[in-house]
């Protein structure tokens, strides 16, 4: 055994253990789900909806279908595989069990009734009858249900607590109080109109996110992310840091395309621990830049998560307006990654480790480049002007397609020696729909709470109470409204965490004059936190598995390497100049907005490091960490005083470093 720099034993080979790996695929099935596995007929019979159901919602991005009809066709899927493939409990993975088929069914059904006769049935919101109570009633349990199974109690509990809201309204304390609203009502809100469970959030789940998880399963199954670790390695592995920088890049890499913080932190950690341990990183550490490679994959485009197409229809604004709003912020969170990255060569003594792959680069993007092309094709197609969903869609076409300029790629949809259904092809368009029910039970969840929200007015009168309680400022404001949002996020997934604050939270930042689009990007960067935060800090938690560290240390680590995601929201909120780091505005002005912020991180690093040329005294630190924050709150002034700070922490660091090094006292 060898020790790293800071004393913790690192053996001389480490691999990843099978343990660890379980371990760390158990975190991953707490943000997705513990998903039965089959053979047999019912490994086919689920097989058979999972492809129906990936290629019917192909179909549906390029032919037109009512929004009523896929919303409700999409949750009937989603409720049918979700109840066999999900259990109640660990204990029952084994097997489907009677109940889960009665549910699912039930599912089904609750469809099949509100589509027989639409247009009848929801003419008949205001005065539900008894069958439609019936059905109502059990869908919404259904939906409880289900996004328990998916994503845990709390999530369920949190639902569940508006619902007895809407009912307790009258003996609720103001200023919350309502005049409260029984089941009739409730369930022509929830079940008969497109303004509950059949609302914006599943309409996105059914419209986009789906095909991103389609599109995302066809880069998988296609040898896109080896090529991409590879890539990196080749990018990065001759250089010094080359552990870090790989970890960086293979995160936006990968990231980009699966828009999970947690499944992008084990998939890159399993590879990269062995790395890091060598170089000489310790297992907090190594796992704290695991983790917030993963929180990028949350915030990358051209996916950016599932919440960021919600902002687009929240909005009424195109989905390629949101990857532009998200694109400088990006950049700002990988920059001050990759300045993490080299101060920890220097500050943790890291080695120079050869991680070079044996192919080199060019002969890698001769033979393999062919993974970045439906990458790029989704932003050239919608600034060509075609919708997201279309751009998507062409794209998993052309990804498929360009599967099989490699025999070892291609995804076949016909029989190799397997059947028919666990070909590569059928197997990616399975894991697409798998991959999709638990946002898609997320969604329908949040689509109560925000019914709930709109039919008691539950938003206006939170944001109302924000702005009291801050007294009319901004700056408070702010403060409280991502205090709120981190809070929820604490309990409940990114996408359920984004639209409960959208509805509650934003409108307290829009009456102090914060543009929509900023106040709803604010929300979104900081609901993607609580990835990184406990006690469902998830993707630490997971990394922590892999390299063998603390959770709560490597949270820790976590945090220290996000902290520019902590602070760059509150630059376009603040001040009317701060968003052209949303690329609004002049070009001056968000040129000047975005390189003041760039040295603002730059200098957060070396403080929260303790290095930027030599070793930090307390001095610096603290220079360099007010200087950060003062340039990234976008005004004149602030610009002024946190340049002038960076120049004397430099100039105290080039003094140190002309000193000569210090000769040890005579014994």
């Amino acid at each position: 055994m060898t020790t790293s720099t800071s004393g913790e034993p690192v053996p001389q080979d480490v691999v990843v253990g099978e343990e660890a790996r379980k371990k760390a695929e158990e975190f991953v099935e707490q943000e997705e789900g513990a998903v039965r596995r089959f053979t047999g007929r019912t490994e086919v019979l689920v097989a058979v909806v999972a492809i129906a159901m990936s290629l019917y919602h192909l179909y549906a991005a390029y032919a037109i279908i009512p929004a009523h009809i896929l919303r409700a066709t999409h949750l009937g899927f989603v409720l049918f595989l979700l109840y066999l493939l999900f259990p109640a409990v660990r204990s029952q993975r084994d097997r489907i069990r009677w109940h889960d088929v009665v549910l699912a069914l039930l599912g089904v059904a609750t469809i099949a009734y509100l589509l027989f006769d639409f247009d009848e049935f929801i003419e008949r919101a205001v005065e539900p009858t008894r069958l439609d109570l019936v059905f109502g009633v059990i869908l919404i349990l259904l939906v409880l249900e289900g996004v328990r199974r998916t994503s845990g109690l709390i999530l369920a509990g949190v639902v569940t607590a508006f619902i007895v809201y809407a009912f307790a309204g009258p003996w609720i304390p103001a200023p919350f109080t309502h005049r409260g609203y029984d089941v009739e009502r409730l369930v022509g809100q929830l079940y008969m109109t497109l303004e509950g469970i059949f609302g914006t959030a599943l309409d996105v789940s059914a419209t986009f996110i789906i095909l991103f998880t389609i599109y995302g399963a066809v880069l998988a199954y296609s040898g896109a992310g080896e090529f991409f670790i590879d890539f990196s390695l080749a990018v990065t592995g001759g250089k010094r840091a080359a552990a870090g920088r790989t970890i960086v890049l293979s995160s936006f890499l990968l990231g980009g395309p699966s828009g999970s913080g947690v499944a992008t932190t084990v998939t890159i950690g399993s590879v990269a621990w062995p790395m890091l341990a060598k170089a000489g990183y310790p297992q907090n550490a190594a796992g704290g830049l695991l983790a917030a490679g993963g929180l990028g994959a949350i915030i990358s485009p051209p996916v950016l998560g599932a919440a960021a197409f919600l902002i687009a229809e929240f909005l009424k604004i195109s989905y390629l307006d949101v990857i532009f709003m998200a694109t400088i912020p990006t950049c700002l969170y990988y920059l001050g990654l990759f300045l993490m990255v080299e101060l920890d060569a220097r500050r943790l003594g890291v080695k120079d480790v050869d991680l070079r792959p044996k192919q080199g680069l060019w002969p890698m993007i001769k033979q393999r480049g062919f993974h970045f092309t439906s990458l790029i094709a989704i932003v050239a197609f919608m600034l060509w002007g075609f919708s997201p969903n279309i751009a998507v869609f062409w794209a998993i076409l052309l990804a498929a397609a360009l599967s099989f300029l490699r025999k070892e790629t291609a995804l076949r949809f016909w029989p190799s020696g397997v059947p028919l259904h666990r070909t590569r092809m059928a197997t990616a368009l399975q894991a697409g729909s798998v991959g999709v029910l638990a946002v898609a039970a997320t969604c329908a969840a949040a689509g109560i709470i925000v019914g709930v929200v709109t039919l008691t007015g539950l938003g206006l009168k939170f944001s109302a109470i924000v702005i009291q309680f801050a007294h009319g400022n901004l700056l408070l404001t702010a403060i409280f409204t991502a205090l709120v949002v981190w809070v929820v996020g604490l309990a409940v997934p990114v996408t359920a965490s984004y639209i409960i604050c959208a509805v509650i939270a934003a409108p307290a930042l829009t009456k102090l004059g914060v543009p929509d689009f900023a106040a709803h990007m604010f929300i979104f960067y900081y609901a993607v936190l609580s990835e990184v935060s406990p006690p469902t800090a998830l993707s630490p938690f997971a990394a922590a598995a892999i390299t063998g560290g603390d959770p709560y240390r490597t949270t820790l680590q976590a945090w220290k390497y996000t902290l520019p995601a902590f602070l760059v929201p509150f630059c376009f909120v603040l001040d009317p100049s701060g968003v052209g780091l949303l690329l609004k505005g002049n070009w001056l002005d968000i040129a000047h907005v975005t390189v003041t912020a760039a040295i603002g991180i730059a200098a957060l690093a070396c403080g929260v490091q303790g290095w930027m040329l030599v070793r930090a005294g307390r001095i610096e630190r603290v220079l360099f960490i007010l200087a950060g924050l003062l340039l990234v709150y976008p005004t004149r002034a602030a610009d002024v005083a946190g340049i002038a700070l960076v120049l004397v922490a430099v100039g105290i660091q080039w003094w140190k470093r002309r000193l000569p090094p210090a000769t040890p006292a005579p014994g």
